[in-house]
């Protein structure tokens, strides 16, 4: 992610550690949007103050950036709006899309980014690792993550 541009959807908890990971390996700029903007704004104090090389800006970007991320809970539940706001930021303008939910597999973010041609990945592989880690750290053994994720898509998608 080293010098990438990213725009982060959501600066509540998932966000933040989002943001912070992001600025910790480097990218050159983080747009944050958030509901709220005096959390958009401590998350974005707390980013400037950690990690001065990375350009933290609240809004939507004017170009074009690397990775549109949903930090959100939009999209869990039908009829959601999208997280995104199209009339100020076009995913045309973004090379991927990353949504953290995994369930609805796509959500209408992901439908949109891949109407607009980009690469999209919901958040199935997020929770996959977390728990594979979670196991590790308990158990001291090597998670099995092929049966992991056949049994969380099971699970999830039913397949």
């Amino acid at each position: 992610m080293r010098g990438a541009k990213i725009l982060l959807l959501g600066a509540g908890g998932a966000g933040r550690v989002a943001a912070l990971k992001l600025a910790a390996e480097k990218i050159s700029e983080l747009f944050l949007v958030n509901r709220t903007a005096a959390r958009a704004e401590a998350v974005a104090s707390e980013i400037r103050a950690r990690f001065p090389d990375v350009k933290v800006v609240l809004g939507h970007p004017e170009g074009r950036v690397d990775l549109v991320l949903n930090a959100t809970s939009l999209g869990l539940r039908p009829g959601d709006a999208s997280p995104l706001d199209a009339a100020q930021f076009s995913l045309r303008n973004a090379r991927a899309v990353y949504d953290m939910i995994y369930r609805p597999a796509e959500t209408p973010l992901l439908q949109a980014a891949r109407t607009a041609g980009c690469r999209a990945a919901n958040g199935l592989g997020m929770l996959l690792y977390q728990g594979a880690s979670a196991l590790e750290l308990w158990t001291g053994k090597t998670a099995p993550i092929h049966v992991m994720r056949e049994a969380l898509q099971k699970n999830i998608y039913g397949n």
